[in-house]
């Protein structure tokens, strides 16, 4: 009896997963579908693969060994749809997938256009959500995948770079910093600030970057945070304070001359956006097309 690949995958997914329920919702299968072809692969090669107890499954011996090829096999499933995406021409489909909010609202209505007109019969349903949100999306309620603003470390999920970012500090068109292309980080810090709430990605990517330099939050004057980048946008040009905001959000105001932006000397606030999927979930055909695309679109 031939190797099944399918049979594999399901296997990869239970054990991912730590159980047949799990991995049925993530395959959408019934459970009593997901234990039939687990047991048919451990009648094709005549051991157990799995100890069921009460409390949780556990690998064999013989799970153990087979689970890094099963792994092998699910990434060769996956690379093989990347490599032929490039080929087809006509997909078709409904994409479901959500974004963070920074990419969600001021990112990807810009690069999604150019996609759609390249592949007319996909449709596309995104969601705005925070990061948890979006992995407890992606895990419970059957979308694609997430695009986040910082790494993943979430256990069962894959994370990979799909868009480069930075952040750029911002002052209004009347302040004197925008006369000037650089200030240090002294003077920076020492103006009020208006920034996005504390748990954002932009905040997180902020603070680990002053910390390296040996900055604080608290050193910080802020003086109002707000949970969208938009009123902090207008904050800013209202002369509340300063930001630290994402390049792609801040793309109108710099063509109206509403906003400048002005680098801090030695500080780097570059970033990275990532998807996120379930690792035991094989990425329906548009979502390989599209993210493909924007690695594409994002850096021209």
């Amino acid at each position: 009896m031939a190797l099944n690949v399918h049979q594999l995958h399901i296997f990869y997914t239970v054990a991912e997963r730590g159980s047949f329920s799990a991995a049925a919702q993530t395959l959408h299968m019934t459970q009593p579908a997901v234990t039939m072809q687990v047991q048919a692969l451990e009648e094709r090669f005549g051991t157990k693969l799995l100890n069921r107890t009460t409390k949780r499954l556990e690998l064999t011996e013989a799970g153990l060994r087979l689970l890094p090829q099963a792994r092998k096999a699910v990434e060769l499933m996956r690379d093989t749809d990347l490599m032929m995406v490039q080929y087809i021409e006509e997909l078709k489909g409904r994409l479901q997938f959500a974004a963070s909010l920074t990419i969600g609202e001021y990112v990807l209505p810009r690069l999604i256009g150019p996609f759609l007109r390249k592949f007319p019969d996909i449709s596309v349903d995104m969601k705005v959500m925070n990061t948890t949100e979006i992995i407890d999306a992606v895990a419970h309620q059957g979308l694609d995948f997430g695009i986040i603003e910082a790494p993943c470390d979430v256990p069962g999920f894959d994370a990979q770079p799909v868009m480069d970012d930075e952040l750029l500090l911002i002052a209004p068109a009347n302040h004197p910093f925008a006369s000037r292309d650089q200030v240090t980080l002294e003077e920076a810090i020492r103006e009020p600030m208006v920034l996005r709430e504390k748990g954002s990605g932009t905040r997180q990517i902020m603070g680990d970057e002053l910390q390296r330099h040996g900055v604080t939050e608290n050193e910080l004057r802020v003086v109002s945070e707000f949970g969208s980048t938009g009123a902090v946008k207008s904050a800013v040009e209202a002369g509340l304070g300063l930001s630290l905001l994402s390049v792609w959000t801040i793309k109108h105001e710099l063509a109206l001359g509403l906003l400048k932006p002005v680098s801090i000397a030695g500080v780097n606030f570059r970033r990275q956006f990532f998807s996120v999927r379930l690792q035991s979930s094989l990425l329906p055909m548009p979502a390989v097309a599209l993210l493909n695309e924007l690695r594409e679109l994002s850096h021209e």
